[in-house]
């Protein structure tokens, strides 16, 4: 079941590719970061991204399309060139897989990924507060559901990447849960725990951390090298790109949009956090204080006639505070955008960024760039497909230079 993918290669610290003899291992890491994060490319392009000489790429692609990692696709001519068409090389599909587990506030998620990024199965389980006691169980169950969906391609799964809260156990004031079941979780090791249910190699990150590496790899990132990301979910919180690379910090805890402080109305309340307004979490109390189903917060009864209202409340609340938080790390960061995704309906999600982005409006730029607010690409689905990245990044990208962008000629 866990046979290891082949050609796990040594590190290396710079952006591009070496010629010495001994690097082909981390060159080839470095030709597949190039056609991930660019698509299909003929090896002249390849050659081009990565600095690597014809010679050197002609012969790691050979060697990858014998190991099963890549394929080539039917000849193209490109417009304006005269000769033969190009042959694109692209990331074969079944080459690798891997399994990501996202365990949130509010659900759990489980699914595969194949090699090229897309989701072959997925598992979920919805409760209303995470009880350590029930969810491992569970947890177990749908990743041999999902291993086992794969079939012969299961002993190619290259690992398992969690994403969940680093404080899962934290703001238990938030929720109504019996005495201690969100205490539980302060002395549970979740990737020991996980690591424990299988013989495959286990990787963790931040929940939204994973999340900001799907967009980085998948969605908005492919064009942008610095940029704040914000997830909308049961609580607010981000992840950070900075010169292209995914920037976790050393707690693994950068971007954490949602702990920002925002200045109390009055002398009579504490100083709260962004999450303690912009989390669907309050919109999910509001409509159940209304004799609505918390999960309408999610979907597209949230914008429906009915429930506008109640959303409306909300984004008069969380805009203008999501906006102070942006104005700040723009000037800490000097942001080139802020990507905004969650797991609310679209027309929701819109209404927010464009909400947010005419609350910018107020603040006073000068001696400060505005950062543009774009909406996020992958979805509910990131942190769980961000965690599924993880181990094909440790096993298939250059470790010091994880979610790389190569460089154009």
């Amino acid at each position: 079941m866990s046979e290891r993918p082949a050609r796990k290669a040594s590190v290396h610290s710079h952006s591009v590719g070496s010629n010495q003899l001994g690097m082909r291992q981390f060159n080839e890491r470095i030709v597949l970061q190039a056609i991930r994060l660019h698509g299909a490319l003929p090896k002249a392009d390849v050659a081009r991204m990565t600095r690597l000489s014809m010679q050197t790429v002609s012969l790691i692609v050979d060697h990858l399309i014998e190991d099963g990692l890549l394929l080539k696709e039917p000849r193209s001519r490109v417009r304006g060139r005269i000769g033969q068409p190009s042959v694109p090389i692209s990331l074969r599909a079944d080459g690798a897989f891997s399994i990501g587990v996202k365990v949130g506030r509010r659900s759990l998620d489980v699914l595969s990924m194949d090699f090229a990024g897309s989701v072959r199965t997925r598992e979920t389980l919805e409760y209303p507060y995470p009880d350590p006691h029930t969810l491992f169980p569970a947890l177990q169950e749908r990743l041999a559901r999902v291993i086992g969906a794969l079939g012969d391609g299961a002993r190619k799964i290259a690992g398992v990447g969690v994403a969940a809260p680093l404080w899962l156990g934290g703001w238990r004031d938030f929720f109504d849960t019996p005495p201690d079941v969100l205490a539980a979780w302060d002395d549970i090791d979740i990737r020991e725990r996980i690591e424990a249910m299988t013989a495959l190699p286990v990787e963790f990150a931040k929940d939204t951390t994973a999340a900001c590496a799907a967009e980085l790899v998948m969605g908005q990132g492919r064009g942008l090298r610095n940029f704040l990301y914000v997830f909308i979910g049961t609580f607010i919180g981000g992840g950070l790109v900075i010169d292209g690379r995914l920037h976790a910090g050393p707690g693994g805890n950068a971007g954490a949009i949602g702990s920002l402080p925002l200045m109390a109305r009055d002398k009579e309340r504490r100083a709260g956090q962004l999450l303690d307004t912009a989390s669907v979490y309050v919109l999910e109390k509001a409509f159940v204080a209304a004799g609505v189903p918390a999960a309408a917060a999610h979907d597209e009864r949230a914008w429906s006639p009915a429930l506008r209202g109640l959303s409306e409340a909300w984004m008069r609340e969380t805009c203008p505070a999501l906006a102070t938080g942006i104005a700040s790390s723009a000037a800490l960061l000097d942001l080139e955008a802020v990507v905004i995704d969650g797991e609310i309906d679209r027309i929701l999600l819109r209404e927010v960024i464009g909400r947010t982005d005419e609350a910018l409006g107020a603040f006073d730029w000068q001696g400060m760039t505005r950062p543009r607010l774009v909406e996020g690409q992958i979805g509910p689905d990131a942190r769980a497909m961000g965690g599924a990245i993880l181990p094909l990044y440790a096993h298939f990208a250059p470790k010091h230079e994880l979610f790389l962008k190569p460089l154009e000629a």
